[in-house]
């Protein structure tokens, strides 16, 4: 099974599996919690309108480059050795093609019938999941390009099926609903944690914040998000 296989299978698990949304109580949180919330469902509710991962990116996740190029790291799967002379925005642009594809596929998941499966993942796009990152970093940017006509094409795809079938746009409109919950205040104060175990984007003894399945830090005067549990690993 590829990396990007093993990828839908867990958000597939972590979906089916998730737990509701926590309810609001009379519990006061501190100011960064409930700011580190909201960053959360701006996420949620950004990529619910059009499942588009790059914009929903670049409104809620950290805009410090080095971490931008850990998380694409850590988060695309990428070699660390491999990819350590490509530059650092081919990098973010090849992790967020990779994470929107994912995004844009979601609906689809889970067909009822052999018939449908291949409806909706033909061959072409059978492929483009299965695509591994390459050896050379000097074959790095060309990837990236590919990933993003792969994307453009998916949409696409996904748009005309929508069009087509009643029951895959009853399916992205059932995906946008339920990903566009909003995430409550828990019961629970909230307080920062240490020692993020996702690749190097924090230092040891950085602090951040576990808001249901998203990590936020505080960036400037905002909190911003750098990692979700869902993309890969369940992390």
């Amino acid at each position: 099974m590829s990396t990007y296989s093993k990828l839908i299978l867990c958000c597939v698990l972590v979906f089916a599996f998730a737990p509701p949304a926590l309810s609001q109580k009379n519990v006061r949180q501190r100011k960064e919690v409930i700011d580190a919330i909201r960053a959360c469902n701006r996420f949620k509710t950004l990529l619910a309108e059009n499942l588009d991962f790059d914009r929903a990116f670049e409104a809620t996740f950290v805009r410090s480059a080095a971490r931008r190029r850990e998380i694409a790291i850590t988060e695309g799967e990428f070699d660390s050795d491999k990819v350590a002379s490509v530059d650092t925005a081919t990098l973010v642009d090849a992790f967020k093609s990779r994470m929107e594809f994912l995004f844009l596929s979601m609906p689809l998941f889970s067909p009822e019938t052999d018939e449908m499966a291949a409806t909706f993942f033909p061959p072409k796009f059978k492929e483009a999941m299965k695509r591994d990152p390459p050896e050379g970093a000097s074959e790095f940017a060309s990837y990236a390009a590919k990933l993003r006509r792969d994307v453009v094409e998916f949409r696409e795809h996904l748009d005309r099926l929508a069009q087509q079938y009643p029951n895959v746009a009853e399916r992205i409109r059932e995906f946008k609903r339920d990903f566009a919950k909003r995430i409550e205040a828990p019961e629970q104060q909230v307080k920062p944690l240490t020692a993020y175990s996702r690749g190097h984007v924090l230092g040891l003894k950085e602090q951040y914040y576990q808001i249901g399945e998203y990590a936020v830090i505080r960036e400037g005067r905002e909190m911003r998000i750098i990692g979700i549990r869902f993309f890969s690993r369940l992390f």
